[in-house]
């Protein structure tokens, strides 16, 4: 087998990825602080035609060279905002017709191998700080909870490797492009 490089891949220009079909979802980082992390979502997003992130409270924007180290030009690709308050972020989405899923453990939530997306519905995923989570008041106004199953003596993944197992798996279940 001999390993691929970055010519034989044929991945797209930036300008055919801003006008390339996307996923009907939204990523919400919730006072993200480390700002390889939000890069890091920035690169996951582009890997799977995300529609855009939101950024809320202290997660930093870019430009930066901080989140460039992670996201590798991804931060140029991927459509961004910020909103200074997540609460405020879920309700406009929600107010757009979004059904807005906190990543998070709660009493009631979906396991992310059995939650099962609508077709033709539009989704946003909270992903919360690194220390404290998706905000209570968040979760609240959120639609349902989703949570990544878990066996070992740990009780969370790091906010970056979330994003990318969620993302993934709700990219695989969403009957967009995938099958071009």
């Amino acid at each position: 087998m001999r390993k691929l490089n970055v010519l034989d891949l044929h991945r797209m220009s930036v300008d055919e990825f801003k006008s390339a079909t996307k996923i009907p979802l939204v990523v919400v980082l919730d006072n993200v602080r480390s700002l390889h992390n939000v890069g890091s979502v920035f690169r996951t997003c582009d890997a799977f035609r995300v529609s855009k992130i939101v950024l809320c409270g202290i997660s930093a924007t870019p430009p930066s060279t901080e989140i460039h180290k992670t996201a590798l030009g991804a931060e140029d690709t991927v459509d961004w905002e910020y909103v200074a308050d997540t609460l405020a972020a879920v309700k406009a989405l929600k107010a757009d017709c979004c059904t807005v899923l906190a990543i998070e453990q709660v009493e009631g939530s979906i396991m992310l191998g059995d939650f099962v997306p609508s077709p033709g519905r539009s989704y946003a995923v909270v992903l919360g700080n690194e220390v404290k989570g998706v905000r209570q008041d968040v979760v609240d106004a959120c639609d349902g909870c989703l949570e990544i199953p878990q066996f070992g003596t740990k009780h969370s993944l790091n906010v970056s490797v979330t994003a990318g197992i969620v993302i993934w798996d709700l990219f695989s279940k969403l009957d967009t492009f995938g099958k071009e």
